[in-house]
């Protein structure tokens, strides 16, 4: 679930250990995966202050949990001992796109625009800025959270956001056909934002014209849109990551998990494929799902686990608050004694609230089991 800091907590004292003792150099968070940059340059080389990123760096309301502010504090006290290429790197995932629908495309066509236009031959350019302000015109109409309910009310299937569409594909292909000479004057850095900018700008083009799909698949499509980019970002996350060490990742199982979310929403049954299952695909055995489990939240209205559910064997077996097992131990565990463990089926006042599934244990590498939780804090 979301909104509890009890999970992000954990996943605080999780990357410590990682980055001490393990090798790793980065996490990536459910974040707006271009605002994520005030939050690294802040925890890299220390630009700007704690409040700013934590205010401007972070969607979806993420700003706000003490856990991240935690977290950005102690990387930036970590890496400022560190040589900047040693230092650990904070990397937001999410696409730009909140429940209500997408932002405007402004800022990131624009930025990849004008990196191309400082660093190319002025007559490669397939248009003047002046072209994209005008046909994004107002910013107000891309953001109209009306849209999410009306697909009439959406602007992403207008001749400007085809004729956009059609901009940001020859701006991507500029990138890479003049990729030879960009990466000869561009900064590593540079060099990934601009890459980050063409795919982030196709996928919320790609998102806003789904949110004028009048269709019974509608809802599935923008999720599914959704988690594509997010793997997009994932994927290419790894590739940079890959010489200096792994990546922790943290969001919502029904974003990591490596099999198809599922959730009954406004009476439609609705099933997409999750970023993890997209970017398990690509990444193989580098990349690994640990879901996690909850066994009683009361604050958030769940209560002891019903018998023979999944959270009630492990609330019986494991003593501890916290624990790591490795899922194919619990599905031999489950073998060997006769066990079929069931759903639960319980909800919570907390609506990001799903339990986890055990019929999909051997698609996952393992799971953090928490017994209980008590208003923020994991004991």
């Amino acid at each position: 679930m979301h909104e509890e800091e009890a999970l992000p907590q954990l996943r605080n004292q999780f990357f410590r250990y990682l980055a001490e003792f393990e090798g790793y150099r980065s996490v990536a968070l459910e974040t707006h995966c271009i605002a994520d940059n005030l939050v690294n340059n802040f925890v890299v080389r220390g630009v700007g202050s704690l409040d700013m990123v934590m205010r401007d760096g972070f969607s979806h309301g993420f700003g706000d949990s003490p856990a991240n502010r935690q977290l950005v504090e102690w990387m930036r006290a970590y890496n400022s001992e560190r040589d900047e290429s040693e230092c650990l790197r904070f990397y937001g995932f999410d696409a730009p796109v909140e429940m209500t629908g997408g932002e405007s495309p402004r800022v990131i066509i624009t930025a990849l625009f004008s990196l191309l236009e400082e660093h190319v031959n002025p007559e490669l350019m397939p248009c003047r800025k002046q072209v994209i302000d005008t046909l994004v015109g107002d910013d107000e109409r891309w953001a109209n959270a009306e849209a999410a309910f009306e697909p009439s009310l959406s602007v992403g299937t207008s001749t400007d956001a085809m004729r956009l569409r059609l901009l940001i594909d020859d701006l991507t292909a500029l990138l890479y056909s003049e990729s030879p000479h960009l990466v000869s004057r561009l900064t590593e850095e540079d060099w990934w934002r601009a890459r980050l900018y063409a795919r982030t700008a196709a996928g919320l083009m790609r998102y806003h014209a789904a949110v004028a799909d009048d269709s019974d698949q509608r809802v599935p499509r923008l999720l599914g849109l959704r988690d594509e980019l997010m793997a997009s970002n994932l994927a290419a996350i790894a590739e940079r990551e890959r010489p200096r060490g792994p990546t922790l990742v943290f969001a919502h199982n029904r974003h990591l998990q490596k099999y198809k979310s599922h959730w009954v929403f406004n009476g439609q049954d609705i099933e997409w494929w999750s970023a993890g299952a997209i970017v398990d695909v690509q990444l193989g055995e580098e990349y690994a799902f640990l879901a996690s489990a909850l066994g009683v939240a009361k604050h958030h209205e769940i209560n002891e686990p019903a018998p023979k559910t999944f959270e009630a064997f492990l609330s019986e077996a494991l003593p501890g608050h916290v624990t790591i097992c490795a899922a194919d131990s619990l599905v031999r565990a489950f073998t060997e004694t006769g066990h079929t463990p069931k759903l639960r089926a319980e909800t919570s006042s907390n609506l990001s609230y799903f339990s986890l599934d055990p019929r999909y244990l051997d698609r996952t590498e393992g799971v953090v089991f928490l017994k209980e939780v008590k208003a923020g804090r994991l004991w």
